[in-house]
Order: structure tokens, then sequence, then C-alpha cells
């Protein structure tokens, strides 16, 4: 019988999920290219409009071009792990930039990374018999676990600054629209109802509040896969990928 997770959900259907997501995220992510791909005309690449490779190729000659004045090496890390550009024009929005894009990232390496260990350990015969029931194999490497947790409240720090932006700073309030709203409400319930479903299963609330556990945390999980990787390339979330490789095609700088 397949293990149930916190959201009592099967390992099988778990994997499904997890497929489809990513399945839908590259599909996603291909439209994107192949609409880019119709910006490829304007460099002179005739003939290339929406083509995917056309677009992939403009794209490296653009980030290996040799007139940038900055290597690709000094432009990853200083202009996109670092951004130091947003970092020049306002420390607070740094702030906020910096650990939303670090929390969302880490997140997601780890979620990553556990999808992996749970692989090898059902189908692979890996890390011994170790996994009881209802808690995944994933709990025997604390420092996976504690990691986890540690980027959850680096995002939510993140988020909560985009909120007070939004609410309290004039220039930003006046310029906020639904779309912004509903996606930074979406990061901020998707935090929370990570933290608060962890809560329930170490039992943090009062004892009646257990019941609702395997409820919450199904939710969480829902709307974290199509939220923070299923809708990325169609929302104004696509930024986390475009943004990057704008600045890699210029070639960065100050």
């Amino acid at each position: 019988m397949d293990m149930e997770y916190y959201s009592g959900l099967s390992f099988l259907i778990m994997i499904v999920a997890g497929f489809a997501t990513v399945i839908l995220f590259f599909g996603g992510l291909l439209f994107q290219m192949k609409k880019w791909g119709y910006g490829s005309e304007g460099y002179g690449k005739e003939g290339q409009g929406g083509s995917i490779g056309g677009f992939l190729k403009l794209l490296l000659s653009q980030i290996f071009d040799k007139k940038h004045e900055q290597g690709v090496l000094t432009t990853l890390v200083m202009d996109i792990l670092i951004q130091r550009r947003i970092l020049q024009r306002s420390v607070l929005r740094w702030v906020m930039h910096i650990t939303i894009f670090w929390g969302w990232i880490m997140l997601f390496v780890f979620s990553m990374l556990i999808f992996v260990v749970e692989l090898l350990h059902k189908y692979g015969g890996m890390f011994g018999d170790t996994i009881t029931h209802g808690r995944p194999i994933v709990e025997s490497f604390p420092v996976i676990v504690t990691l986890n947790e540690v980027f959850g409240y680096v995002l939510l720090i993140g988020v909560l600054i985009a909120i007070a932006r939004r609410l309290f700073i004039t220039e930003v309030r006046n310029g906020t629209t639904f779309y912004d709203v509903f996606l930074t409400g979406g990061l901020f319930i998707i935090v929370i109802t990570g933290f608060i479903s962890e809560w329930m299963r170490e039992g943090y609330f009062l004892e009646q509040y257990s019941a609702i556990a395997p409820p919450a945390a199904l939710f969480h999980v829902v709307i974290s896969l199509l939220f923070c990787v299923a809708m990325i390339p169609f929302t104004k979330y696509i930024h986390i990928i475009a943004t990057p490789l704008s600045i890699l095609a210029h070639g960065g700088g100050e």
C-alpha cells in the first residue's frame, strides 16, 4: 500500500501531480519562448520569427557577445544573484526582492531534492527502511528540513515587505492593481498555509485541530504546485525567468 503524506494523498498521486505541474510549467515556458522568438526579427534574424530555436540561438549569441564590458560570470553573480542594481536604487526594495527571490528559489530546490530522495527510496531501495507511516524519508535528513524551514521564513519576510510597501508607500499603493494584489496575496497564503500545516502536524495547536491537518496540508500542496510552479509562465512571475535572461543578454552592469 502506498505511503500517505500529511495531505492524505498517496505517493503515486503525488508523483503524478508533480510531473503534471512540471509539464505544464515547461509547456508554458516553451510557449513564451516561441513568442519571444518573434523579437528575433528585430535583430535582423528574418525568417526566425516564432522559432524557439531561433530565439535561443540569438539569446546565446547576445549573452556571450564579446562587446559586453563585463563577463558572464560577473553579470550572473553581481546583477542576478546579488541584484546590485536594485540595491543601488533602494535598500528596502532590494531586501524585498532578494528575500523573495532566494526564498522562492531555495524552497523550489529543496522541494525537488526531497522529491528525488523520495523516488530513490521508493523505487531505488536507497536509504534503508526508515519511513514510518505518514512520515516521508526526508525527515531522516534534519539539515534539509531545517534549511527548508529557514528559507520559508526568508520568503515570508520578503512577502511581508511587499505587502507593507503596497499598504504604506503612497507611490507603490497608487500603482497597485488587483493583479498585483492577487499575486502577492497568493504568495502570502502559500507561505502561511505551509507553516500552519507544519505546526498542526507537529502538534503545536490544540488536539482538536489535528483533524483538519491533512486538508490544510493538501490545500497548501495544491496551491503551491499551481501558483509557484505551473502558473509562472502565464503570470507576471515570468519575470523571474525573463529578467535574468534580459540582464545576461545585455551584459549587466551598474
